[in-house]
């Protein structure tokens, strides 16, 4: 039988990326599977909200582990684990993560190179050995497992992109199966990323990238785009918008425009 990570690492296809899916429990996830979803993956943003926390080392590890396996619980699909900074400083920390993440079923995970709880990168050296580490664990497994490799510097403003470039391609020479360098200045320097490696590169849709189609990201050689926790935020936008209408203006008219009962009903069943 083929390991659900087998699949992910096929879907990922420069020029021709897949779309992963960020959901943030067992509802989210099973619509995204109804509706025609490949791929999903928690959102450490995400997650937090539905926790009432705010996004950014806010989850612990067992907290992440126990969200995945959730996730897992009622989707057949690949899932990729939004596992922060590995969740410790040290190269054996993320090693650890890793195997923990296997252990659940995930057919990956990322591991970005941000200093929680404050938004500073680790020194370079350092951020290497974490990722190298990680993907010396994730070839020890008895099966496949994608790691990504993220380099948060630009997305945080603490590194340009030529930085993010020098990382990436550092990431991947570790061993790193993907990688992610979120939300560069624009697409031009999308591409630069996506040329200067030879590995697969996700993409995030937020911000500006919202305004570009999936055909856009494949002719610049994306070969993975993710939501992060764009896909939340609407959710939460909607839960913003009605509750301003009802408590301060005593106005229900955003109630009116919800999705029907019976089409939630017929995604979940």
């Amino acid at each position: 039988m083929t390991h659900p990570a087998e699949t992910f690492r096929a879907l990922h296809v420069k020029g021709d990326p897949l779309l992963m899916v960020n959901v943030w429990d067992r509802g989210s996830a099973k619509m995204m599977q109804a509706m025609g979803a490949k791929a999903l993956a928690t959102s450490s943003a995400a997650h937090a909200f539905t926790m009432g926390r705010a996004d950014g080392g806010t989850l612990t590890r067992d907290e992440a582990l126990a969200h995945a396996t959730e996730i897992l619980s009622v989707t057949d699909l690949p899932v990729q684990g939004d596992f922060e900074n590995g969740f410790g400083d040290d190269p054996e920390t993320c090693a650890e993560t890793v195997r923990l993440a296997a252990e659940t079923g995930l057919a990956g995970i990322c591991i970005e190179d941000t200093m929680f709880p404050s938004e500073d990168a680790y020194d370079f050296a350092l951020a290497v050995e974490r990722i190298k580490a990680a993907a010396a664990a994730a070839r020890a497994l008895p099966h496949d497992f994608v790691l990504t490799a993220r380099a948060d510097g630009i997305l945080t403003g603490r590194y340009d992109t030529d930085e993010a470039i020098r990382r990436l391609q550092a990431f991947e020479d570790a061993g790193a199966d993907c990688l992610y360098a979120p939300l560069p200045p624009n697409m031009s320097e999308l591409k630069r990323l996506c040329d200067a490696v030879t590995a697969p590169v996700n993409a995030l849709v937020a911000g500006a990238y919202t305004n570009q189609t999936h055909t856009d990201f494949a002719a610049i050689g994306v070969a993975r785009i993710s939501l992060g926790s764009s896909l939340a935020r609407i959710t939460h936008r909607a839960i913003f918008d009605a509750a301003k209408q009802m408590l301060d203006k005593g106005s229900f008219a955003s109630l009116g425009v919800g999705i029907s009962g019976k089409t939630i009903d017929d995604l979940l069943t």
